[in-house]
């Protein structure tokens, strides 16, 4: 009688989530350098994704929990559970429901009149994802005043009130820690543009994460809010999926699975 196994990576350091959510300096922090190195991985996973494959493959499902380190911290993106192809000659992707984790999900997700849905929605949530690395996440605002603003628009509210709108980095921090801060902080705002069509592309991305951060402009601040977005940490049900066998090598990636 023939069986089927699933077999993963073991990943020993687990996933990025339990080194974002713990405090600065304990058990589990990462260096800036390292942090830096990762999201650089992260990157490429996702620009194999989108354009190393015959399909193009959207994840939809990018946060810290599914990204998991090995030994060497060298990231691997996983649980492919809300992942869906498309031909890559195709440049929208049409879905019949919306998917993904509240807070890292790109807003035409939740509001179709904002644009079409495309790879775009995975740099949305890489955008996110580097906030969180970086520190600037909706925690920073609850329990005020502000904290039923959409965050994006609470990060360029931040920024234009900043003087001289400079990002603000811990004092304590080295100068090279200080570009790696500002190079993820103007990337990810990049990223989250509220219009997909300006949002960069992942190579786009690698290619500003491995570049010299004087090189690097900030983006102008987004369009209009978008209100009654739901509560953080959900995730939406989505239709089934099928597991299919990876047609290429994909060191940044574990556990395939797509529609």
């Amino acid at each position: 009688m023939s069986k089927c196994a699933l077999v993963y990576d073991f990943m020993p350091n687990g996933s990025l989530e339990k080194y974002l959510s713990c405090q600065q300096g304990g058990t589990y922090s990462l260096t800036w350098e390292k942090k830096h190195a990762i999201a650089l991985g992260v990157a490429r996973g996702i620009e194999y994704l989108h354009r190393g494959c015959d399909m193009r493959i959207l994840h939809f499902d990018i946060k810290p929990h599914n990204i998991l380190l090995d030994d060497n911290f060298t990231p691997k993106i996983s649980d492919f559970g809300l992942a869906k192809s498309y031909p890559i000659e195709n440049s929208i992707v049409t879905i019949t429901a919306a998917r993904g984790t509240i807070g890292y999900v790109a807003p035409e997700l939740i509001n179709r009149g904002i644009g079409s849905i495309s790879y775009k929605a995975d740099v949305y949530s890489f955008g996110m994802l580097l906030m969180q690395m970086v520190g600037l996440r909706r925690d920073l605002i609850e329990n005020t005043e502000l904290s039923s603003q959409y965050f994006p628009d609470w990060i360029y509210d931040h920024f234009n009130m900043s003087k001289d709108q400079e990002i603000e980095v811990a004092e304590e921090s080295s100068c090279e820690e200080r570009k790696i801060i500002r190079k993820m902080t103007i990337v990810s705002l990049w990223c989250i543009q509220m219009n997909p069509l300006d949002r960069p592309s992942m190579s786009k991305v690698m290619e500003m994460l491995e570049s010299e951060v004087e090189a690097l402009q900030i983006p102008q601040p987004c369009q209009p809010s978008l209100r009654g977005v739901p509560p953080e940490d959900q995730t939406w049900e989505t239709e089934s999926t099928n597991s299919i066998a990876f047609p290429c090598n994909a060191s940044s990636l574990v556990n395939l699975t797509v529609e």
